[in-house]
């Protein structure tokens, strides 16, 4: 007995019509971070002996604060949906919306307060 419709098995969309791009989504945002991390990492292995004058003089390079930018972005993105899939596959029941919401609100709060702080030092105010 098949549940799914033709089209829907030759789309490889499920009930939501949306997984293959979340899916996608997830390993787009893990490649990126591999590249944007290890980025991340080598500007703290510079920077790790250095007084706060000194990184915020880092960080006014355009490029610096650019590449923290997307550091940020792309992992709020990537921990957004990975705990979406943790939620969806281990909570069941009324707490799994409100759960939901809670984890895109967080992601969302990390990555503004996180691109605040990388705006002030990149623009010295």
């Amino acid at each position: 007995m098949k549940m799914r419709t033709d089209l829907g098995r030759v789309r490889g969309l499920g009930s939501a019509k949306e997984g293959t791009g979340h899916f996608w989504l997830q390993r787009l945002t893990g490649i990126a971070n591999l590249v944007l991390i290890t980025a991340f990492v080598i500007l703290l292995i510079d920077l790790h002996d250095q007084t706060y004058a000194d990184v915020r003089l880092a960080f006014g390079n355009p490029l610096v604060g650019l590449i923290m930018a997307l550091v940020v972005i792309s992992v709020a993105v990537h921990m957004r949906i990975g705990m979406q899939v943790i939620l969806e596959d281990y909570i069941h029941g009324p707490a799994r919306l409100p759960l939901q919401i809670l984890n895109t609100f967080f992601a969302v709060l990390v990555a503004g307060a996180s691109l605040f702080a990388i705006a002030k030092l990149s623009f010295g105010a």
